[in-house]
Formats: structure tokens, sequence, C-alpha cells
């Protein structure tokens, strides 16, 4: 087990790296499978408790990412419904290399990381279907500029783009614009950003606090439903 430290935004992870060799039957060739476990600790930005990523090095949802809250949302993703069927997850973040896992309170993640580390792998080396496109319902909420967005929006998208969403994605989690009316902005929290206490408080002394000195036309951040 090791520790990283972000430079960017100075929070820390504690991580261990597990690297699998396939090999082709005809030994032509080999493939290095990493799969990277991270815990969230003390210094991370959203310490959520009852969350895990799980960073794997191929692409599952390119420049996308998808919340299932619960089972029943989950249809679109054959990943997630499985991951689902074990009893101590209640909830699946899926977003371009990564998967963020939440746990029921009583269950310690030390027990349970194996078998989700194994269950990942080997669904992912069988090649199986990790999002049917088709079958996601699409929700506005996007950190792109638009061409008819104002000069306030553009500006509080371009902060969250380059100052919040990497340091949010590290820690497994995605934040994304909603709307802004009358000097109030909407966010949209996924993945260990959503669900525990901490959350909240970083919106508020943190990204509300940046973007009150940034931006002089916000005034508060809130977060929404999806």
């Amino acid at each position: 087990e090791k520790q990283f430290r972000s430079l960017h935004s100075g929070f820390k992870i504690d991580f261990h790296k597990l690297t699998f060799e396939l090999q082709a039957n005809d030994g032509s060739r080999r493939i290095n499978y990493d799969l990277t476990v991270f815990k969230l600790n003390e210094n991370s930005l959203f310490m959520n408790p009852e969350t895990m990523k799980f960073v794997v090095n191929k692409l599952l949802y390119p420049s996308k990412s998808v919340d299932f809250q619960n089972e029943e949302s989950a249809s679109p993703s054959p990943l997630a419904k499985e991951l689902f069927g074990f009893p101590f997850i209640k909830g699946v973040f899926i977003a371009s290399n990564f998967v963020t896992l939440t746990k029921t309170p009583d269950t310690d993640w030390y027990d349970v990381i194996p078998s989700l580390r194994d269950f990942l792998k080997e669904y992912l080396d069988d090649g199986k279907v990790v999002i049917n496109e088709d079958e996601i319902v699409p929700v506005k909420t996007d950190n792109m500029v638009l061409s008819e967005d104002s000069d306030v929006v553009a500006r509080i998208k371009e902060l969250l783009e380059n100052y919040v969403k990497p340091a949010v994605e590290m820690d497994g989690g995605a934040i994304s614009f909603k709307n802004y009316n009358d000097g109030v902005v909407s966010l949209i929290m996924q993945g260990s950003c959503s669900g525990c206490p901490s959350s909240m408080i970083t919106l508020k002394s943190g990204i509300e606090g940046m973007m009150k000195r940034m931006i002089p036309e916000v005034k508060e951040v809130i977060a929404e439903a999806n």
C-alpha cells in the first residue's frame, strides 16, 4: 500500500495497485491489466467513508459519467446491475476509466474489496457490456461552454472544468453544472461527492467560496438531485 499526494489539489489518498498479466493462448502477446483501488482518507477533498474508487486501464464510459443510486435505476448498465447483486452495494457511479461504489454502513471495505476486485477483473476481461448508451436517459448537466451561455455561466463552467473537476475525479466523483439563476448556481453531485455530510461542507466552504471570489456575480452554490 502506498500514498499519493496530488500537487493540484493538495489532498492525499491511499491506494494499492494490482497488475495482472494476460497472455494469448499462442504466447504471441501479453497484456498488462491494472486495477487500482483507492481509499479516501481524512485529507481527501470529499471524505466519504462509504465510497471506494476502482480504476482500470481501459475506457469504460469515455468522456461521460452516470450515477445509479439504486438497483431499479441501473437497467441501462449490465455492469451496474451485477454490482447491485452484492448485498452490501447501494450505489454505482461509472465514469471514463473508473467505477465508484457506495456500500452499506455496516460493511467493512477491507472485507469486500477482494471479491469486488476479482469480479471487476473477470467482467472486463470477458468483454461484457458496461453501458447500453441507447437506454440512458439524457440529463442536461454539462460543463461544456455553449454559444448561447451568458458570460457568467461561461465563467462558472470554465471554473468547474478547470479547477473543480480534476480534484473531484481523483476522489471518484463528479460535479456538473445544472443551472444559474439570480446569483444562485445549482450543481449536480455524483459518486463520492454525493450523500455524505463532508460533501456539503466542501460545497459551501470550498466551491462556493472559490466561486464567490472568482465570479462576484455568484451569491450561493447549492446541490440539486440528478
